[in-house]
């Protein structure tokens, strides 16, 4: 058996705790962030932008940094500037924020390639297209049989595991983890991957898989 010491990762860079500016709520401040994304994703630099649409760069600024409401004509001249749509600067003003609250016992049975009588899968929320680019399935799985043996499984994406209940000896491409309560596994989900061997029967534990969406 092979255990893996998991160091943690110092170049993470996203702080979770960060709140978005009040002003972000503002018609203005979404706008402007829409420009400055479209424009940095060209890589058009502000200067060039004012060259294009003969706007000042002090006028850009104001805009970008959401100090002032564009007229629809303004606005129009960058989209052409910019070749998108004009409604593509009010994405992000109008953009919908979905979250999926699943009560206790409330999860959806599904079937999954590979799955046998007493492997259950508890689907616990699901978000479709989205801002993010992401997709992520989160679920409950439940192992209750010793004779409940399968192929391993291989998909696309990042999954984690979090043991809730017994033991179970995990497959992750030519390496095995002892998983009991409490236990954590991250990985890369396009290799080879599975309980093996059921060591302490009933088995839960969640399982999160989150893969690119389709464009």
């Amino acid at each position: 058996m092979t255990l893996d010491v998991v160091k943690p990762n110092t170049n993470l860079v996203q702080d979770p705790h960060s709140l978005r500016d009040e002003r972000e709520k503002v018609l203005e401040v979404a706008i402007g962030r829409e420009v400055r994304a479209y424009r940095k994703q060209q890589g058009i630099t502000v200067a060039e932008l004012s060259r294009l649409t003969d706007l000042s760069i002090g006028m850009l600024s104001k805009i970008e940094n959401g100090n002032t409401s564009p007229s629809l004509t303004t606005l129009q001249t960058l989209a052409n500037a910019l070749s998108v749509p004009l409604t593509a600067f009010f994405k992000g003003y109008e953009e919908h924020r979905e979250a999926v609250h699943t009560k206790a016992g409330e999860g959806v049975e599904i079937e999954r390639e590979g799955t046998r009588a007493g492997h259950q899968y508890n689907l616990l929320g699901h978000i479709g297209s989205n801002a993010s680019g992401v997709l992520v399935e989160p679920y409950l799985i439940s192992l209750n049989y010793e004779s409940d043996t399968f192929k391993t499984f291989q998909h696309e994406g990042i999954e984690m595991i979090y043991m809730l209940e017994g033991k179970v000896e995990y497959l992750h491409g030519q390496k095995h983890y002892s998983l009991e309560p409490g236990d954590t596994l991250f990985f890369d989900a396009d290799a080879p991957h599975g309980p093996e061997e059921l060591v302490e029967l009933p088995i839960k534990y969640l399982s999160i898989i989150c893969y690119p969406q389709k464009i």
